[in-house]
């Protein structure tokens, strides 16, 4: 059952505007800093903590601010200060920012203490989907009377928000027209610089890489057998619906057999904002949880998997930079395209002929793992994918994006050379 929808959402959202005012009025009377405070919506992790070890090593003032003891552990593990978002503490760290990192929204960090911070905006992905302001789904709200008049009043609330974004760094020049759409920004906001969260995806030899990944991987799911391909299952959130790909017990019966002709685990990784019935009813060690409750950010441990499966996840990107092969599992193609939109058209990246239903995609995955040609032409076409949205790879974008803010006006730390 899904955990949240955009309607229920926007509805907290409107009710709150009183308290967005109130803040807005009192860090007019605070004076902002130099600290750079940072925020993730899923956890310690992905671009966010790239940049904030980047700022850290250049000795700048850096504070995350957490919403779960679990971030609060995950942080300390790694010697990041933090202080809860929520709260009076939370609201001051935000007041009193000079610059506020965060990957999902302004929610990231204090909601109500954002006004006049210079803010930076990592974005988590590359847009397959349609988001922002290019998606009706970001307007939506309950089926009340005036609820046209409300997705107008959510829209230039979202349109205002987002203005105050200074720096958006995009993967590729056709990445950044999504996000200037998306967020309606101009060319002066949305900078080319790479994405700071792919970075651990190129740095390193591909040897190294897989290592470190796979270690990570065993400590979030417990050990693998060395000989097994792992297979990455990333379902993407239906805005509040139900996920129509849960499979059967049939389904799953088919699954786990599959998965033991071929000598193979399934990780599956539903969307932290939906959840879906992905245990299988029958016993089994081929079948892993590995949702952001496991491991918040999921990208560190892409080395160690061998084939994606996925709907409309931006993963299927990101995974080109190591040429994984990706098999695409879509049974609302149709009705997501009408309802939510894609950038382009889904078989452009998908393929004409994307698998509709569990049968189809295991009778191409197992295809996959028995012929090593399609092995290698999947894998080629995913770089191919790849390399048509990420301009870089050269694990240097969260440096070119600290550049970038420095280049904007922001100070270096007091007493650096």
């Amino acid at each position: 059952m899904a955990s949240f929808s955009f309607g229920s959402g926007n509805a907290a959202k409107l009710l709150r505007i009183p308290l967005y005012l109130a803040g807005r009025v009192g860090t007019a009377l605070v004076p902002r800093g130099d600290r750079w405070v940072f925020g993730c919506g899923a956890g310690i992790g992905d671009g966010a903590l790239a940049l904030q070890r980047v700022a850290a090593e250049h000795g700048h003032d850096t504070l995350w601010l957490t919403s779960s003891e679990r971030e609060e552990r995950d942080a300390a593990e790694l010697g990041i200060r933090t202080v809860p978002k929520s709260g009076l503490r939370g609201w001051w760290a935000t007041a009193r920012a000079g610059v506020l990192v965060v990957t999902h929204g302004l929610g990231d960090v204090n909601r109500y203490a954002n006004s006049g911070a210079f803010v930076v905006q990592l974005w988590h992905g590359i847009p397959l989907k349609r988001i922002g302001l290019d998606s009706p789904a970001t307007v939506q709200v309950p089926d009340v009377p005036g609820a046209p008049m409300l997705r107008r009043v959510v829209a230039l609330l979202y349109r205002a928000t987002a203005q105050r974004i200074r720096v958006l760094p995009a993967a590729s020049h056709r990445a950044r027209g999504r996000l200037e759409s998306a967020f309606a920004l101009g060319d002066d906001r949305v900078v080319v610089t790479g994405e700071p969260r792919v970075d651990v995806l190129s740095a390193g030899s591909s040897h190294d890489r897989r290592d470190t990944a796979r270690a990570r991987l065993r400590d979030a799911v417990g050990s693998l057998p060395g000989s097994a391909r792992t297979i990455l299952y990333a379902p993407t959130w239906r805005d509040g619906s139900p996920d129509p790909a849960v499979p059967s017990a049939q389904q799953w019966e088919r699954i786990v057999a599959v998965l033991d002709e071929h000598d193979a685990i399934l990780l599956v990784r539903s969307h932290p904002l939906g959840a879906g019935g992905y245990a299988p009813p029958l016993p089994t060690d081929r079948v892993r949880t590995l949702g952001s409750d496991v491991l918040p950010d999921v990208t560190p441990v892409l080395p160690a998997v061998d084939v994606l499966v996925t709907d409309y996840s931006s993963l299927a990107y990101d995974v080109g930079l190591i040429a994984m092969p990706v098999l695409f599992l879509a049974p609302d193609a149709d009705e997501y395209a009408r309802t939510r939109g894609f950038y382009g058209r889904f078989q452009d990246v998908a393929g004409e002929d994307p698998a509709a239903d569990w049968g189809a995609l295991l009778a191409r995955l197992a295809q996959l793992l028995d012929d090593d040609v399609a092995f290698a032409d999947a894998s080629a076409r995913s770089a191919t994918l790849s390399a048509e949205m990420h301009a870089f790879r050269d694990g240097r974008n969260t440096r070119r994006v600290y550049e970038t803010i420095r280049a904007r006006g922001i100070p270096a730390p007091k007493g650096a050379a």
